[in-house]
C-alpha cells in the first residue's frame, strides 16, 4: 500500500543537497520518496534523526552491528512497513545476517540462530508496537543478562523505542508504503 499523505512534499530540487542525495537512494530503492520529502519540512529533525539516532546509537558500534540490524528488522517485520522491510534487509545482509536467518525471522525461536539472537529477538518482542502489555520479566531479564551487560540492554530498549516510535510516527503521517498484513493501516471512514 503506497503511501497518501496529506503533508507537504518537498521537491527533489527544493531539499538541502544531503537530502537530495537521500531522495536518490529512496527513489532507487522504493521506487518512492515520500518520507523524504515529508521531512523535507523539518530539516532539523531529519538530521537529527539520521545524524543522532542512527550515525551516534545505532551505528555507534558499542551493539554489534548483527545484533541491531536483527532486532529493527524483527520489528519492521512485524510492524509491516513493506519500506523498512526492504531498506533494511539490504542491511541486515550487508551487516552478515544471512538470507535463511532473514526468512526465519518469523519463527526465530526454531530457526537458524545463536541463543544470543534469540534472547535480543525474545527482548524485541517485548518492545513492538503490537504488544502493548509487554513487560521484560525475570526470565527475559535472565535470558538476556547471559549475553548483554545492563547498559546495552538500556541501549537496545532506547533504540527499539526510536525504531518503534518512529514506526507510528510514519504509519500516522502515511510516509511510507505498507505491506498488505500492516496491523497500522488505517481503517477507511
Amino acid at each position: 500500500m503506497k503511501p497518501n499523505t496529506f503533508f507537504n512534499r518537498m521537491n527533489r530540487k527544493n531539499l538541502p543537497e544531503h537530502m537530495q542525495a537521500a531522495w536518490d537512494d529512496s527513489m532507487a530503492v522504493h521506487d518512492d520518496a515520500t518520507f523524504v520529502e515529508v521531512l523535507g519540512n523539518s530539516p532539523k529533525i531529519y538530521d537529527w534523526y539520521m545524524d543522532d539516532f542512527y550515525k551516534k546509537i545505532f551505528y555507534s558500534g558499542r551493539i554489534d552491528i548483527r545484533i541491531v540490524e536483527l532486532v529493527r528488522l524483527r520489528l519492521a517485520n512485524i510492524h509491516g512497513c513493506a519500506f523498512c522491510n526492504r531498506g533494511d534487509t539490504i542491511d541486515a545482509l550487508r551487516a552478515g545476517i544471512s538470507e535463511e536467518q532473514i526468512s526465519n525471522l518469523e519463527n526465530y525461536q526454531n530457526g537458524p540462530f545463536s541463543d544470543k539472537e534469540k534472547a535480543v529477538l525474545t527482548l524485541a518482542d517485548v518492545m513492538v508496537l503490537t504488544n502493548p502489555n509487554g513487560s521484560v520479566s525475570k526470565e527475559i531479564y535472565i535470558e538476556c543478562k547471559e549475553y548483554f551487560t545492563d547498559s546495552e540492554m538500556i541501549e537496545l530498549g532506547v533504540i527499539m523505542a526510536v525504531l518503534c516510535g518512529m514506526a507510528k510516527f510514519i504509519f500516522a503521517y502515511d510516509l511510507v508504503e505498507k505491506e498488505d498484513y500492516c496491523p497500522f493501516i488505517p481503517s477507511k471512514n
